[in-house]
């Protein structure tokens, strides 16, 4: 179940949409998932958007409740192609890949402890994200046959 919340009428269509396709593309067996998008401006924060399952007490286990809040205030691509990102998170904690620690900032990622101290770049979910998100979102718009649409300036 996917839910969308905020923004335009036209952001959180596009917003269901390519959630939905991302489910299907990087959990095509998971039918039990929540997932729950707000779409709002970010005020001071320069973050785009944020993925977080919806009960701490479950970061341990396999999520499979989720909440997205994506910064509206972008162009469409890149709100887009955020909510794409975050999606590849929602597969890396739903899998078991990436593990939260409940009260510290600690991380387990594919049964490995990380460092708190390495670089936001080189966190390996990240790279993970990071490489997918504009592959999920071209295919995506091909799908719906919205390639030839100019995707560089919102209306």
């Amino acid at each position: 179940m996917i839910t969308v919340t905020g923004g335009s009428r036209r952001q959180r269509m596009y917003t269901e949409s390519i959630a939905l396709f991302c489910v299907n593309k990087l959990m095509p067996r998971m039918h039990m998932l929540d997932i729950n998008i707000k779409l709002k401006r970010f005020s001071k924060d320069t973050s785009f958007g944020y993925c977080l399952p919806a009960d701490e007490y479950e970061v341990y286990d396999r999520p499979k409740r989720f909440e997205l809040e994506i910064n509206s205030g972008a162009r469409l691509r890149r709100v887009l192609e955020t909510v794409a990102h975050e999606m590849v998170h929602v597969k890396q904690f739903a899998k078991g890949e990436l593990y939260q620690g409940i009260r510290a900032a600690k991380h387990r990622w594919q049964g490995d402890w990380i460092d708190d101290n390495i670089d936001y770049w080189d966190l390996p979910w990240e790279i993970e994200a990071h490489g997918r998100e504009v592959g999920l979102f071209v295919r995506w718009a091909e799908k719906e046959k919205l390639g030839n649409k100019r995707w560089t300036h919102d209306d």
